[in-house]
């Protein structure tokens, strides 16, 4: 079996050739043999400071904010570790596992690169 490369979406491990295609089973991202991962665009997100993220960074929330459906809200200080970059549709490109509230999707602007 010949290596397949992984998703440019989000970077999943786990694709499968169908016919002409690539497809993410992650994602369901399809893209064709012929273009690269190098062709993928890729995002340049930036924090509150204009700091560059990256996947795996750790952050620190700059502001009380709120949580839709929750009591309890993320206070100023919190500490996110490993984030993932993703495209957003309505500017949550960072996408978390915030201590004490679970999963959740942030503005870069804010959080500040720890």
């Amino acid at each position: 079996m010949e290596n397949m490369p992984a998703c440019p979406k989000c970077g999943s491990e786990y694709t499968y050739e169908d016919g002409d295609l690539y497809i993410c089973p992650e994602c369901a991202h399809e893209w064709s043999k012929t273009q690269t991962n190098t062709s993928a665009t890729t995002l340049e997100i930036r924090d509150a400071n204009g700091a560059l993220l990256q996947d795996g960074d750790s952050v620190t929330v700059i502001k009380d904010l709120k949580v839709k459906g929750s009591s309890s809200g993320i206070k100023v200080g919190t500490k996110i570790k490993g984030i993932r970059i993703v495209e957003g549709d309505d500017g949550h490109n960072i996408d978390c596992k915030v201590p004490g509230v679970g999963a959740i999707k942030l503005r870069q602007d804010f959080v500040k690169k720890a």
